[in-house]
């Protein structure tokens, strides 16, 4: 699939440090989008491909030229980490969550009854042990 001009420099970033593309690049005689517009037009000329071309500008430049990430290697990982992390953070809260809500209440014990008369005695004989 053929290209536009305006096409390719939208998928490549200027390199003079504005971080915009090289058609989006608003610096009158920018040192790095001038020879870069150049450069796609003459690689145009040759009949190449956009992905052939992307990747010939990858191949000089390094990933950086490129205004969207490929999705090979490490990009990847540094793509879907973040959601991962969120995703495990998220279920460990709900786990810990559930674990904190049904956890078995203590039970209140009812005092005996003050009628109890094998109770109170027990209770008074362990009292005068004390005392002594």
């Amino acid at each position: 699939m053929n290209a536009t001009q305006s096409d390719l420099e939208e998928g490549l970033t200027c390199q003079c440090g504005c971080g915009l593309t090289v058609h989006a690049c608003n610096h009158l005689q920018c040192p790095s989008g001038i020879p870069l517009k150049q450069e796609i037009a003459s690689q145009l000329a040759l009949g190449k491909t956009r992905e052939e071309i992307l990747s010939y500008f990858s191949g000089k430049y390094g990933e950086k030229i490129l205004s969207a990430p490929t999705t090979t290697g490490f990009n990847i990982v540094a793509w879907v980490m973040p959601f991962a992390v969120v995703l495990i953070a998220t279920m460990i809260i709900v786990v810990l969550t559930r674990r904190w809500r049904h956890r078995p209440q203590p039970t209140e014990q009812t005092p005996p009854a003050e009628g109890d008369p094998a109770l109170r005695a027990r209770l008074d004989a362990e009292l005068d042990r004390w005392d002594a």
